[in-house]
């Protein structure tokens, strides 16, 4: 059955925009009775639209509250009968059962409700729509003679498609809006099981649901030759890069989401001014300084060679001087990230309209959620690396003690090497990054490269491990090098022998506890 004319119509919404007019249109232009109910029906009636009230089609009163109005066999068996059943069809007159072609629902806002501060069990358990999602089901499986409408943004596409098939609707276009309807519902029950089940307060609960609204498509993912999309969690924090807004620029790729992510998730680290920039997911440039002008300078002092066609990020309002010192260094910026941008910073951004800007719109603390990735057949769930070191815990546990300076270097590099990739070595002096090996299959050759990236700046710097030295050789190459501090996790069979070669070489190092891989 393809073409279906649409003679009466049931309409229950909470949503009520654009109802009105869609109704009148259907009741003048087509002859479409309106059966409605409660709330719904007053709205249609002071609009002037004729309406039959639900009760005078059951014959039955609304009552308990409104809980029990359409939960009747002469709304579900006019949704259900099957046109094409000469069975359905005697029975249905037999019953004094009325045939009824198009529902408009949309549900009470449970969501919404449970979202509110405070709300009680109680006003939620209200907000628990049983009437509508039992009418979307009964007229989306019936979808090859019922058409069912869910979203207000579809309301002039019915009509347009009516206007042209004399009054019907198409098969093609019922199956597309019934699968919207199963949609709907499957999303409306999830967010009910969440809530009554306290799913949130389970740490690692049997069994996960992950609710995703797609942001948008991609080009392609990290080759060309793969297909991708981004999305983000229907329920996901605000302040985040999948909230952030694109304020000028070219699309974003694959790769550019993978390292702003990596860079926002660096540069809220630090309480202090900071500017990150990164390159394939690992800091290539780190600073801390009085102002976001000198601690971009710094950043990209650290490495200006791969800070070429980064991204960067910034953890205060981005200023017009911010930018002028990006364009006087002649960098190329991929993407740009920050909370909110002056407006005499994005006029001069205005210029490189390629330059991708996002404002997040303010800064979320580190931490405080799940982190997710794919495997083959699976998904691995892990908490965010955020654990609240105490300071006063970490131990020095060579003979030489770091100086009062030496220990505000080391905290600062043991907050930056949370973002590099493991095997992970950092090397910092005057609160910035002057050399960063990332992603070795051994440590040593972490600390060569971080070495060989800071040249004579090594000298008096200080080094920070991702985790334990397995043998004094990342020790040694350091030391060298002129490093005459460390901190790492502590923790090897090892750490005797590390420790008394570092006492041999006449550094400090001290011990946290905390390992911090990014594997």
């Amino acid at each position: 059955m393809d073409a279906v004319t649409i003679k009466r119509a049931l309409v229950s919404v909470t949503d009520k925009t654009g109802v009105a007019e869609f109704c009148k249109a259907l009741s003048d232009e087509f002859g479409v009775e309106i059966v409605s109910t409660g709330g719904t029906a007053k709205a249609l009636e002071a609009a002037g639209v004729p309406v039959r009230p639900i009760d005078d089609l059951t014959g039955f009163p609304e009552m308990m509250d409104g809980r029990v109005k359409t939960l009747h066999p002469k709304v579900h068996g006019g949704l259900l009968a099957r046109r094409d059943s000469a069975e359905h069809m005697a029975q249905a007159e037999a019953h004094g059962i009325g045939l009824i072609d198009l529902v408009v629902v949309n549900l009470y806002a449970f969501e919404a409700t449970v979202a509110r501060e405070g709300v009680a069990l109680e006003d939620a358990v209200e907000n628990i729509d049983i009437g509508g999602p039992s009418m979307l089901r009964s007229a989306a499986k019936n979808f090859e003679s019922v058409t069912v409408v869910t979203d207000p943004a579809e309301y002039d596409t019915v009509l347009e498609e009516m206007r042209t098939t004399g009054g019907a609707t198409t098969r093609e276009t019922r199956r597309r809006l019934a699968s919207a309807a199963f949609h709907l519902t499957s999303s409306y029950d999830s967010a009910i099981w969440m809530y009554l089940s306290e799913y949130g307060k389970a740490r690692f609960p049997d069994e996960v649901r992950f609710r995703l609204q797609k942001v948008q498509s991609l080009r392609y993912g990290e080759n060309p030759h793969q297909d991708a999309a981004f999305y983000r969690f229907a329920d996901g924090k605000e302040h985040t890069l999948a909230r952030a807004t694109q304020l000028q620029g070219k699309e974003l790729s694959y790769n550019n989401i993978l390292d702003t992510d990596a860079c926002w998730t660096a540069v809220r680290e630090f309480e202090e001014p900071a500017c990150v920039i990164v390159k394939h997911t690992n800091p290539c440039g780190v600073a801390i300084a009085g102002d976001l002008v000198t601690a971009y300078l710094r950043a990209h002092e650290s490495d200006p060679v791969s800070a070429y066609g980064g991204v960067m990020a910034f953890n205060r309002p981005v200023t017009a001087d911010v930018i002028r010192a990006i364009f006087e260094n002649k960098q190329f910026v991929e993407v740009m990230i920050a909370p909110e941008y002056e407006p005499a910073a994005l006029e001069l951004l205005d210029d490189k309209r390629k330059l991708r800007v996002l404002a997040t719109g303010g800064i979320r603390p580190v931490g405080g959620h799940y982190e997710s990735r794919a495997v083959e057949g699976g998904m691995l769930i892990q908490d965010s690396d955020s654990v609240a070191e105490d300071q006063s815990r970490f131990r020095v546990v060579t003979i030489a003690q770091p100086s009062a300076a030496e220990m505000e270097q080391l905290l600062f590099a043991w907050r930056v090497v949370k973002s590099v990739k493991s095997n992970a070595i950092v090397l910092a002096k005057d609160f910035a990054t002057i050399g960063v090996g990332a992603g070795q299959m051994n440590r040593v050759n972490s600390a060569r490269i971080a070495v060989e990236a800071a040249g004579d700046k090594a000298r008096d710097a200080v080094c920070a491990s991702d985790a334990f030295m397995p043998f004094p050789d990342t020790l040694e190459v350091c030391a060298e090098a002129g490093v005459t501090a460390f901190i790492q996790p502590g923790g090897s069979i090892r750490d005797d022998e590390v420790i008394a070669r570092a006492n041999r070489l006449g550094v400090s190092m001290v011990f946290t506890g905390y390992r911090h891989f990014r594997h």
